[in-house]
């Protein structure tokens, strides 16, 4: 099985699918924002931050020399969420926009376009999986525009892709989930009165990393070609369409 790199890898969704992954057998390369504790040999975990617009090429070099120059799949999992509220200062509203999506769309779209051009000029098949967010459908709340307009543009992108090079063999899915139990969502949980946001969610819990990840890791390895393009809800009928 080939290897699949994997962004935002140090906890919550991504670490659940780095692990999901490597026990159905993929050799998995990891990403971190800052430099982690050695992990296993075979689940090397490179620090990049996306922050900066030349760590994304520097990570994707790296994990290709890791990879022995074929890279078979890329999870743009890596994300930001951080409330803006309007009332900030102009340059403190625009700055909290802009690191936003630079982290969350335009790092995704840097390692997504890499990824394309590595499988044209090589010939061979590969997959990309987004992880948006129900925001990209639903919207978020007041100190949330950043995110939902990120998570937008992640699925437009996608959807673009799966589109223009499907005839390749380069196939694109993304999976939308609603609230996880993740440390990213924690201040967003609370800010929404905590359990109180379960009556919004007609299952009665949030959704686990594990759960995003098993779709994670079927979006990267077993999905038929045919579901290029598709886009997997996973909210717990929290928002339908």
């Amino acid at each position: 099985m080939g290897h699949i790199l994997v962004t935002g890898s140090s906890r919550g969704i991504g670490k659940a699918a780095l692990e999901k992954l490597a026990a159905r057998g993929a050799r998995v390369i990891g990403h971190a924002s800052r430099p982690q504790a050695a992990g296993a040999a075979d689940m090397p975990i490179i620090a990049a931050d996306f922050g900066d617009p030349l760590s994304v090429q520097s990570l994707w070099e790296q994990a290709l020399e890791i990879a022995d120059g074929q890279i078979d799949a890329v999870v743009n999992n890596a994300g930001r969420f951080e409330a803006n509220r309007l009332d900030r200062s102009d340059i403190e509203w625009l700055d909290a926009w802009e690191d936003t999506l630079r982290v969350n769309l335009t790092s995704a779209a840097q390692l997504s376009r890499f990824a394309v051009l590595h499988w044209q000029e090589r010939g061979f098949a590969g997959r990309l999986v987004h992880v948006a967010s129900r925001a990209a459908y639903r919207g978020d709340s007041p100190a949330h525009w950043h995110y939902a307009a990120a998570k937008s543009g992640m699925v437009g992108m996608h959807k673009t892709i799966a589109r223009a090079y499907a005839r390749d063999g380069i196939l694109s899915f993304a999976v939308t989930p609603g609230f996880t139990d993740t440390s990213m969502a924690d201040d967003y949980l609370a800010s929404r009165g905590g359990p109180g946001l379960l009556a919004d969610i007609p299952l009665g819990r949030v959704a686990t990393p594990e759960e995003i990840a098993t779709i994670i890791a079927f979006c990267a390895l077993d999905a038929p070609p045919s579901m290029t393009g598709a886009v997997i809800d996973a909210n717990g009928a929290s928002f339908v369409r």
